[in-house]
């Protein structure tokens, strides 16, 4: 392995990084085994020399291993410590990095103070998001008055951290899958083209196993353009046959890495990426065109007009935009830089076929860290583009801008799942209008030689049918809607959405697959509930809402719940009462702050001793029933009152009155105590999360007017009749 991957994503070699962090250096691989390793053997010092040699080639796994072995020698060791750290992070194996820049750090903080830094940013991008705010936090308050451009990007990291575990919470309405064996390999994948809605052209190594990178072998090595076609006749949607070489024009090389490939707008140019290694390890790439002339491709040629100035050009993108051609590409240039890697364009003369000099796409997009991989969707006239520079989950994410080719606004993280803790590359829709894209990403689940994260594959983004649930929470008495509420929205896994309404509106995203329950909480008052079933919700299902009201009354002191059965003489609740008593559990569970005293009576049958313990035994049971429902324990209390405080009389007369009877056994509950600490306060520093787009969808205040007061079931189903609405529960 010769170089650091971070180096070639920003040179962008095809952002083949796994070929630098991968690739064993050609000095080692013959011993492998460590028991025929002479290195093995070699005194400390000796063997402190390979270790940082492997480390300035590149062979970071290799290093790995000596530094381990001298770290065994000297445990205590803060270079040994930080080499590791480093190599580890260069590999991108986010946990043992994260470990061992905490453990430089407590060793020696002022040699190594950047070390709390980066250990913040394994953690970030491990997902232990929590964890790394607090270690950025402590890098800002450890440092106070050095690394200011490092404090401030911290910041930026500590937004991202937040803005993560936001879009965790509530993620966009989409799956992402592997794009599979046949596509993806150990080493990376990158830069998806489709070709229509029938192939995929990328990039590839094609190899599963260590690859010994000696420059005598590089036609082993090397990226070349491949392209797999779609299966056809399978039930997996989006699955890929064994690609096979790009042939269409003579772009793969042995000697050179080749990637980055499009199309022009009328398809007679094919526009890509060389990148080159020289002798002292470094990468050069540069951007070729080759255009279709009589029946076959041209001899590609590097594009002039400055496109190629500076150190490393690379992923081009050409698109119209208006009547333009713009090419896009990234660059490493420094005149006129924001710093790093930028997005860069120019204007394509169709006519005279020259290109303008390029310009920089401007402080709208780019950051002084580094964005690339750009794509341009002029169907919606949006730049898509991976940085690190913007507030970002994890490395890399995929971001959109509108506007183009110079001026763009409303940068937006296009969220959870396309951006993960890892990092995300090369963004591109489907071509033929259908809503699917690609993106390139090391997150868990790659294809990976080394560790889960080590390595890029192809990703397939299939967006879901976008579903919402929109309504108000509105006082059952007055009819008028309810000031500063929160709303709660549970899944049958019992995780928990919840939305601060200031106005009484809510919505929440929902997604197919999934049953609702959607409550209101409310000091005062109890709620009811609105339920939504999703499970019948096919992927190509189109959009849909649906509408509730969630109705609340000012909390009562008594109810009653009625059939409730036991048999003659005993407290054993009898199979009918269960419908009765879940409706209990339902009003518990919706209300979390109410406590319940449970009152059971008898008839005037037997002594008023005995009918007294009847009663207690009865009430008890409907206790150990509500608390095997999942209620705690101690917000329910079982009083038995016998046959004291009839409703009906026992006997008319000197008759029996079984009427009577039945009615004087009975369960009644009251509500004894509203803590707020069981509550979700309403906070007003927390809007709902979806007030934009409360304020952009037009709200049915007809459809949302149709539910009549009690509990409410619906039920998302197929396209011509979207919403079933079933009759109220009693």
């Amino acid at each position: 392995m010769r170089k650091n991957w971070l180096l070639l994503i920003l040179a962008t070699v095809l952002v083949t990084m796994q070929y630098d962090a991968n690739a064993q250096s050609h000095k080692t691989e013959k011993y492998r085994n460590k028991a025929n390793d002479p290195v093995a053997a070699l005194p400390y010092d000796k063997k402190l020399r390979w270790a940082d040699n492997l480390f300035r080639e590149g062979s970071y796994f290799n290093a790995i291993d000596y530094y381990q072995q001298l770290k065994q020698e000297q445990e205590r060791n803060p270079y040994l410590t930080y080499q590791l750290a480093e190599c580890y992070w260069l590999t991108r194996d986010y946990i043992p990095a994260a470990h061992y820049y905490a453990e430089v750090y407590a060793l020696a903080s002022k040699l190594y103070p950047e070390a709390l830094f980066k250990e913040a940013v394994m953690e970030k991008q491990s997902g232990e998001y929590e964890k790394a705010i607090t270690t950025f936090n402590r890098f800002i308050a450890e440092n106070p008055k050095t690394y200011k451009k490092l404090k401030k990007y911290a910041k930026v990291q500590i937004d991202g951290c937040n803005k993560a575990l936001a879009s965790i919470k509530d993620p966009q309405p989409q799956s992402v899958i592997n794009a599979g064996p046949n596509v993806n390999s150990a080493y990376t994948e990158s830069a998806p083209y489709p070709l229509g809605d029938t192939a995929l052209l990328f990039s590839s190594m094609r190899q599963n196993d260590v690859v010994d990178a000696n420059p005598r072998q590089r036609g082993e090595y090397m990226s070349r353009f491949m392209v797999s076609h779609k299966q056809g006749h399978v039930s997996q949607v989006d699955s890929f046959e064994w690609p096979l070489k790009f042939m269409d024009g003579k772009f793969n090389q042995d000697n050179v890495h080749v990637g980055n490939g499009c199309f022009s707008p009328g398809g007679d140019r094919f526009y890509f990426t060389k990148c080159g290694e020289s002798d002292s390890n470094r990468v050069n790439c540069k951007i070729y065109v080759s255009e279709f002339k009589g029946r076959e491709w041209s001899h590609p040629v590097t594009l002039g007009e400055g496109i190629n100035d500076g150190p490393s050009n690379s992923q081009p993108w050409i698109c119209k935009i208006g009547k333009k051609e713009i090419l896009f590409f990234s660059s490493n240039r420094t005149l006129q830089s924001r710093g790093g890697y930028d997005i860069w364009y120019s204007v394509y003369d169709t006519r005279r076929g020259t290109y303008r000099r390029p310009q920089n796409a401007g402080k709208q997009v780019n950051t002084e860290y580094d964005e690339i991989t750009p794509y341009y969707d002029s169907r919606v006239n949006k730049l898509y583009f991976a940085s690190n520079g913007w507030s970002g989950f994890g490395g890399f994410d995929i971001f959109s801008a509108d506007g183009g080719p110079s001026r763009y606004t409303n940068v937006q993280n296009l969220g959870y799942p396309t951006n993960t803790s890892a990092d995300e590359l090369y963004y591109i829709k489907d071509p033929l209008g259908k809503p699917d894209a690609y993106v390139v990403s090391n997150r868990v689940g790659s294809i990976a030689l080394k560790n889960p994260t080590c390595c890029d594959d192809i990703w397939r983004i299939q967006y879901e049918p976008r579903l919402l649930v929109m309504g108000k929470v509105v006082d059952r008495k007055s009819g008028e809607r309810l000031n500063d509420v929160v709303v709660k929205m549970v899944n049958q896994n019992n995780d928990m959405k919840t939305y601060n309404s200031t106005d009484g509106n809510f919505s929440f995203n929902i997604t197919r697959g999934n049953n609702y329950v959607v409550t209101g909480d409310k000091q005062g008052y109890s709620s009811t509930r609105a339920t939504i079933n999703t499970m019948d919700v096919k992927r190509t299902d189109p959009d849909d809402t649906v509408y509730v009201t969630i109705y609340m009354d000012s909390v009562i002191v008594d109810f009653s719940v009625t059939n409730v059965f036991y048999d003659f003489d005993k407290a054993t609740l009898r199979p009918e009462s269960s419908a009765s008593l879940d409706s209990l559990v339902n009003f518990m569970k919706d209300n979390p702050s109410l406590s319940v005293e449970i009152y059971s009576y008898t008839d005037s049958k037997g002594t008023q001793k005995y009918n007294e313990e009847l009663s207690k035994r009865r009430a008890q049971s409907v206790v150990d029933y509500v608390v095997r429902a999942g209620i705690e324990e101690s917000r329910l209390v079982a009083k038995g009152f016998g046959d004291k405080m009839p409703v009906a009389p026992n006997k008319i007369g000197k008759k029996d009155n079984p009427e009577g009877r039945q009615l004087n056994r009975r369960t009644e509950f009251r509500i004894v105590t509203d803590v707020p600490s069981r509550r979700i306060l309403f906070n007003s520093a927390k809007p709902g999360t979806m007030d934009e787009q409360m304020k952009n969808l037009q709200i049915d205040e007809n459809s949302m007017n149709e539910d009549e007061p009690g509990n409410t079931e619906t039920e998302m189903s197929k396209p011509g009749n979207r919403v079933n609405k079933k009759e109220p529960n009693p």
